[in-house]
């Protein structure tokens, strides 16, 4: 083997683990925690099991608290991005087809404007979102998360490009000549040809909802928290975080670690399950026909 080669081999095996040092660990860590008790987990080896039985008990306790509101949180959880996953595929999949098969006035404005709102920080559209929730009185409403998490610019950037370079405009002639009207087109040729970007731009607006914490925070407080807003709430009920919860209600860190493994359990069911479509969406647009 040639210096250079073996180098460069060595360079990749250094990032490798480097990756799996700062990524992998962790989550090792996160996946054995719940099996142990509070005082197990900072005395002995990280990495080592504890116990079934431990297991259940941290399952108990999480359940236990308020009366199970967990599984309250995650069924808010599970009711706002699925009703902004609706609406959000309504809107971005005819937006997408139209920026990138009609010639309108106005097209390019809109796709340059489309980019640049894709681009700003979501945590600097949250005062304006809860100044014009706000001003509605919606506050406290369902409407007032599911709105937000219906807007997805990115997703419409996503299908435009998709239209754009993996659907062939000829195909799409061919049926108009035939007599098919502009909807029929749309939604008898297009539509099944666009399966793998649908189901990336709904697994891309599901999983940033459901790890949206900062607007529903301020949005919907109490019982119609989601999860993210919850496990916050565990956090604040951990004695090592916040010394001023000492003699209320405490939850241990295992507890905790088990409450993220449950709230991220649904979005990776659901990769599992969607991965070869994910996969096929992310690769269509890398040819032009």
């Amino acid at each position: 083997m040639s210096p250079g080669r073996w180098l460069g081999r060595a360079l990749a095996f250094s990032v490798t683990g480097l990756f799996l040092v700062f990524f992998a660990l962790p989550i090792v860590w996160l996946l054995l925690a719940p099996t142990k008790t509070a005082r197990e987990l900072l005395l002995n080896n990280p990495f080592s099991f504890g116990a079934f039985s431990t297991l259940a008990d941290n399952w108990n306790q999480l359940t236990g608290f308020q009366n199970g509101i967990i599984f309250t949180w995650l069924g808010n959880s599970a009711f706002y991005t699925g009703a902004a996953l609706i609406i959000a595929l309504v809107v971005t999949i005819p937006a997408g087809y139209a920026l990138a098969m009609t010639d309108f006035k106005l097209r390019r404005p809109l796709l340059i404007l489309t980019l640049i709102v894709m681009l700003i920080p979501n945590t600097a559209l949250v005062l304006p979102i809860f100044l014009e929730l706000s001003a509605v009185k919606l506050i406290g409403s369902p409407l007032a998360v599911i709105l937000p998490f219906s807007f997805f610019p990115f997703g419409v950037y996503l299908t435009y490009i998709y239209f754009s370079t993996a659907v062939s405009k000829d195909l799409l002639d061919a049926a108009r000549i035939d007599g098919a009207g502009e909807l029929r087109v749309f939604w008898k040729i297009a539509m099944p040809l666009a399966t793998p970007v649908i189901a990336l731009v709904g697994f891309f607006n599901l999983t940033g909802n459901w790890n949206n914490y900062f607007l529903p925070f301020v949005t919907e407080p109490g019982r119609k928290s989601p999860v993210q807003v919850g496990l916050a709430e565990l956090l604040s009920n951990v004695p090592l975080f916040n010394p001023t919860s000492a003699g209320s209600v405490t939850i241990d860190l295992p507890v905790l670690a088990l409450a993220t493994l449950v709230s991220i359990a649904p979005v990776l069911i659901i990769f599992l399950f969607s991965q070869r479509f994910l996969v096929t969406g992310m690769t269509a647009g890398g040819t032009k026909e």
